[in-house]
């Protein structure tokens, strides 16, 4: 079987963007594009070189149709999706923003992506991967996707790979705060990289300064923990080293959906091409820029040579 850098696990999404501003009732234009957290990294990494597989079930119809054939035409590795006879693909509806976050509506409810279960997980083919990268999505969608992330994420591990894991809280799919913290934390410590974003970091532990929440995770057995701090960076701490990695100047912010993604993306990659995780952490920092800059929740995201050049032209960041 063919080796893969990333693998990923997860629920991809027909979205619908309102071509104009106005409560989604009102609009009568939409576009469609993919959504999904996962296939969104998936999609990051393979822009840049990187060899990466998404994992999931779709339904049988349009929108599962139109998912599959999204990431085949982005070189995303698929050979690990299945199709539900019975359940449907979910949706969602984005309103268009000028800048800030977006109004967001799902149907996801009983898709087909949240039937994945443990009795679906092909050995072979995560085992051909040197990394996991999960979401903390997996873990709300129902008691069949969560089963599943902690079998995923005990096989890897089990088989000496590394695991990356991003909470990515989605509130509205849990039925309590205190579960959604409790069942996170637990899956978050048994990962290798933690990368919370500064308030989903005040949130899981109580602490508000990087440093506390980074002790946290450090002290349960993580190695890396890096929080994304918006337009200020992100800041990594480790068992032997800590520090801030300045971001990016963005002149006009479009849509803050995908950047905590395409920071993952930048991340990932540049560990998997052996960087240093200073040097790993400012493409991921620059990812995030460009991906706030674009109204989809991916289109930002560069190929190598893009960032490349981004990088060079943007080499001070914001102090």
């Amino acid at each position: 079987m063919k080796k893969l850098d990333v693998i990923t696990f997860g629920e991809a999404m027909a979205m619908f963007m309102a071509n104009e501003q106005g409560p989604l009732h009102e609009i009568n234009g939409f576009t469609k594009e993919l959504a999904g957290a996962e296939t969104n990294v998936a999609i990051g990494l393979a822009r840049l070189g990187v060899q990466s597989a998404w994992v999931s079930k779709v339904g049988r119809d349009p929108f599962g149709t139109f998912i599959m054939n999204r990431l085949q035409e982005e070189n995303v590795n698929i050979d690990g999706v299945l199709y539900d006879e019975h359940h449907s693909t979910g949706f969602q509806m984005k309103s268009k923003v000028t800048e800030g976050d977006p109004d967001v509506f799902y149907f996801r409810k009983n898709s087909a992506a949240s039937h994945l279960n443990i009795g679906d997980f092909h050995h072979t083919y995560f085992n051909s991967a040197a990394h996991l990268h999960m979401t903390g999505i997996p873990l709300a969608l129902s008691q069949e996707t969560r089963e599943f992330a902690q079998y995923a994420l005990t096989f890897m591990k089990k088989a000496q790979k590394t695991v990356s894991f991003d909470p990515n809280l989605r509130p509205s799919l849990w039925s309590s705060q205190e579960e959604m913290i409790k069942v996170t934390n637990e899956t978050a410590k048994q990962a290798n990289y933690v990368l919370p974003g500064i308030h989903e970091g005040e949130l899981l532990t109580g602490y508000k300064q990087p440093e506390d929440i980074a002790s946290y995770y450090l002290d349960s057995g993580v190695e890396v923990v890096v929080i994304k701090l918006g337009e200020q960076g992100a800041y990594f701490k480790t068992s032997y080293e800590e520090g801030t990695v300045a971001g990016f100047e963005v002149p006009h912010v479009v849509d803050t959906v995908g950047a905590g993604d395409g920071f993952a993306c930048g991340l990932l990659s540049g560990l998997v091409k052996g960087k240093s995780i200073w040097d790993s952490i400012r493409r991921g920092n620059a990812i995030g820029a460009l991906a706030v800059g674009t109204k989809g929740d991916n289109d930002g995201y560069p190929t190598e040579k893009e960032l490349q050049s981004y990088l060079q032209s943007h080499a001070q960041g914001v102090k």
